[in-house]
């Protein structure tokens, strides 16, 4: 069975951090182009980043502040996606998604952009 798997969300407090996983079953990730996705009920889903398999080259949404960093371990077929600074606004559900392309673009955020997309982890800022 293909899946992707997000682990690592939670409740922290603002200023704090998380790292969130994504793992891959059922496919060989390490030859697909990972993205990250965050999205709050009621609104677009929006993007993070993304990390194209041509280059191993990390593409960011603007938007991302320098808060957010995506690496891979190849080790492990495991991308992570860490945030630092945690703002009560970063509350949301966040997603990993595959897709069987050399390169990606953090602002692809249709469905049907990305072969696979998992389950999605809640991630609440509050104090």
């Amino acid at each position: 069975q293909v899946q992707l798997v997000e682990s690592g969300g939670g409740s922290v407090q603002p200023g704090r951090s998380l790292k969130l996983s994504c793992a891959a079953s059922g496919f060989m990730m390490d030859f697909y182009s990972i993205g990250w996705f965050r999205q709050v009920p009621g609104k677009e889903r929006e993007g993070i980043g993304c990390l194209s398999v041509a280059n191993d080259k990390i593409y960011y949404a603007d938007s991302r502040e320098g808060r957010f960093t995506i690496s891979r371990d190849n080790t492990n077929h495991t991308v992570y996606l860490q945030m630092n600074e945690l703002k009560p606004e970063d509350t949301a559900v966040y997603y990993c998604a595959a897709v069987d392309d050399r390169y990606c673009s953090p602002y692809a955020t249709k469905l049907d952009a990305w072969d696979y997309w998992g389950q999605g982890t809640q991630v609440t800022v509050s104090s």
